[in-house]
C-alpha cells in the first residue's frame, strides 16, 4: 500500500483518487470505500455523494477551489494537485479552503510537488503529502516540514506577521 507524510508521520495511504474523466463526470461510477473525486465529479453527483462519509475531493490547479462552497466543511478530505512543481496555484487553493471556506480536515497535496515545497505548503494549510514520484524518501521530506523556524510572512499556521509579533 502507498504511504504518504500525514501531521508529520508517514503513514498508509488508504485513500484511492480518481483520475479526471474523459467523458460525463456525472456517469463516474464511484467505488466503495474511501475515494477523492474530481471536482467535476462531485459537482455533477453531489446529492448522491453528500451522504457518503469516505467521499473527498481533489482540486486540480485550473480549478477554483470556491465552487466547494459550504460543502468544503462537510468533506473529510480535500486535495489540491500540482500537475507540475512550477504551478503554484495549488498553494492559493490551500489557503482559501482554510481561510475563506472554513476546512477544517485532511488538506492533502498531490501530484509532481518537490520536497522543498512541504514547508510552504504547510503554512498555506496542507497537512498531508502524497507524493506522485514514488521514489520520493517519505524520512526526508517529514524533515522538510522543519526546513525554516521563523517566518516573516502571515500564513494559516501564524496569522500574525512577524513585525507584528515583535511589537
Amino acid at each position: 500500500m502507498p504511504k504518504l507524510v500525514k501531521d508529520g508521520a508517514i503513514i498508509e495511504d488508504t485513500w484511492q483518487r480518481l483520475d479526471k474523466p474523459a467523458g460525463d463526470a456525472a456517469d463516474v461510477a464511484v467505488p466503495e470505500g474511501q475515494v477523492i473525486v474530481p471536482l467535476s465529479v462531485w459537482l455533477a453527483q453531489r446529492n448522491a455523494l453528500q451522504a457518503r462519509r469516505d467521499i473527498g475531493v481533489w482540486i486540480d490547479s485550473d480549478e477554483n477551489a470556491l465552487e466547494l462552497g459550504e460543502d468544503a466543511k462537510t468533506l473529510p478530505l480535500v486535495a489540491v494537485h500540482f500537475p507540475g512543481f512550477m504551478d503554484g496555484r495549488a498553494f492559493s487553493s490551500a489557503r482559501l479552503l482554510r481561510e475563506r471556506l472554513g476546512f477544517e480536515g485532511e488538506l492533502r497535496a498531490v501530484g509532481a510537488f518537490i520536497r522543498d515545497q512541504l514547508c510552504y505548503l504547510s503554512r498555506c494549510g496542507v497537512n498531508a503529502f502524497r507524493f506522485d514520484d514514488e521514489t520520493t524518501d517519505l524520512e526526508q521530506a517529514k524533515n522538510s516540514l522543519k526546513d525554516f523556524t521563523e517566518f516573516y510572512q502571515a500564513g494559516v499556521d501564524q496569522p500574525v506577521p512577524l513585525f507584528r509579533r515583535r511589537a
